[in-house]
């Protein structure tokens, strides 16, 4: 890949629109190469005084605290002021989703406290390998479509403005800015080293734009996403419920969305295994009377009654007491 100067790469991300003169903006600084791109961009185009970052010492590596003193190195460098925050993790379960979770939680907390945007400096190349690994590990279009360059207060310019990894390492040089390295990324430990570095030289054999077609393909399917939102919103007609007669006439693939969008509206949360149990829903439907109720996975609960299909929480289950012998 040719090397593009800093003034170009600088321009499209002032093209992109998500970072501007005067706007308050925490980035997410974890010390890696993407991360001190995007703090060194944020400071150039929305000033010094205007960026803050947040960086979160997880205590997973042996290099934990070289990480923390790197990024308050670069934020004193820069003029930044810097956030550190303590976390550990759980012994057990998905740490990834944990540090994620963790991240998110704390950048959301500082972001809104100071009418910000929170800003990470996920790549193209960061989603490349997340439309690969989604597409593995569960099916519909969502796995398809990727990370959202702009949601709510989380911004991903380097996303918008189509950063490629190795052009925040040409960034960092050429400014002369130091980063980490985390081994891990480098090896098969988790999925997405694997799919770094195995699935993707795979299929860049297979054709050499691989990147780029992954990439359009879920800009495309991002698009055609808001077409078919439309699509359910005339079908559910502004209501939080729908006739099972009426579920049951929709096209199955249109019956699928109403029905993923009613229990995740209700829920306020994913709920990928709802759209599955159509046939059963209409079933308990049938007959336009009585009532019956049916747990759809994901804490998401169908309400039939007289007909009619809305979705609540599902109750919690409480523990039973043990018996006193």
């Amino acid at each position: 890949m040719s090397s593009v100067p800093t003034d170009q790469l600088l321009e499209r991300v002032r093209d992109g629109g998500l970072l501007e003169p005067g706007q308050a903006v925490i980035v997410c600084l974890s010390g890696g190469r993407d991360s001190v791109c995007l703090l060194d961009i944020a400071v150039e185009l929305c000033g010094s005084e205007n960026v803050a970052a947040l960086h979160v010492n997880y205590g997973l590596r042996e290099q934990a605290e070289d990480d923390q003193e790197l990024c308050r190195e670069l934020c004193q460098q820069l003029g930044v002021e810097l956030t550190v925050e303590a976390a550990s993790a759980p012994r057990e379960g998905n740490v990834q989703a944990w540090a994620r979770d963790v991240r998110y939680g704390l950048g959301a907390q500082l972001a809104s406290t100071a009418g910000a945007q929170l800003a990470a400096g996920h790549t193209a190349s960061d989603q490349v390998e997340t439309v690969l690994y989604r597409l593995a590990a569960s099916p519909g279009r969502r796995s398809l479509v990727g990370m959202p360059d702009q949601r709510g207060i989380l911004i991903r310019p380097l996303l918008r403005a189509r950063f490629t990894r190795e052009q925040t390492a040409e960034w960092c040089r050429a400014r002369g800015l130091r980063w980490c390295e985390d081994a891990s990324n480098e090896t098969d430990k988790y999925a997405r080293g694997r799919i770094r570095g195995q699935v993707l030289p795979a299929l860049r054999s297979v054709h050499p734009a691989t990147d780029e077609n992954i990439l359009q393909s879920a800009e495309l399917l991002r698009d055609e996403a808001e077409v078919l939102e439309i699509v359910v919103d005339t079908a559910l007609a502004g209501k939080s419920e729908i006739s099972t007669e009426h579920l049951a006439a929709l096209p199955p693939a249109l019956a699928r969305l109403v029905v993923r969008r009613l229990a995740e509206d209700a829920t306020g949360s994913l709920c990928p295994q709802a759209a599955a149990r159509i046939d059963e829903l209409v079933e308990l439907g049938a007959g336009g009377s009585g009532s019956a109720a049916l747990d759809v996975g994901s804490g998401a609960r169908a309400v039939i009654k007289d007909g009619t299909l809305s979705f609540e929480h599902s109750p919690q289950r409480t523990a039973r007491r043990p018996i006193e012998g």
